[in-house]
């Protein structure tokens, strides 16, 4: 795809189309879910942002940043998906399968089987990067309940994967903000009771 010209006046009446054509309202749910995919990497943009400029100091970081970098990738199809009705997908349009879901499965058990067990719930946190790691886990969860919402709606429909996709990867990014924090020295904030 070529973008060629960035302000078109479309959405000026507050209406954008979705990949099939059809004009909707910029409020309407498939677009907030949209939106906040879209947040959710520019969030994780920062993390990755934060985490290469930390780099020359802490080299062990070069494996979140490489996730982060793949997980952003995957947020454009998850969105693609998302801003595609059933009917108007086409073929061989890239949509989340069972592997992105089985990739994070794997990068959570592989981070996760570096961590100290977790004894109490962890307060965000843990440097600058970790925190933006945990900001990003608080948006796709946020993604997440607008994805669900969109099976509520008449004639709604929620695919299965994306909502699994963003599910798992809420759990990946708790389990690298965490790793990130142990991996740069942070200490690790637990709530007290």
């Amino acid at each position: 795809m070529r973008i060629t010209q960035v302000t078109t006046g479309v959405g000026d009446g507050g209406t954008t189309r979705l990949v099939g054509g059809q004009e909707v309202s910029k409020a309407d749910p498939r677009v907030e879910a949209c939106g906040t995919v879209d947040e959710l990497g520019a969030v994780l943009g920062l993390a990755r942002a934060f985490g290469q400029s930390s780099l020359r100091t802490e080299p062990s970081l070069a494996r979140m940043i490489a996730v982060v970098e793949e997980v952003q990738h995957d947020l454009f199809v998850v969105a693609g998906e998302l801003a595609t009705l059933p009917r108007d997908r086409r073929e061989g349009m890239r949509r989340v399968e069972d592997g992105d879901i089985a990739r994070l499965e794997s990068h959570v058990a592989c981070f996760n089987g570096e961590l100290p067990p977790l004894e109490e719930f962890v307060l965000a946190g843990g440097g600058v990067v970790a925190a933006h790691l945990q900001q990003a886990r608080t948006v796709c969860r946020r993604a997440e309940r607008r994805v669900a919402a969109l099976a509520d709606l008449p004639g709604g429909t929620a695919e299965p994967l994306p909502l699994r996709y963003l599910n798992r990867l809420s759990d990946l990014l708790f389990v690298v903000a965490r790793w990130t924090a142990l991996n740069t020295g942070q200490p690790e904030l637990t709530w007290r009771r």
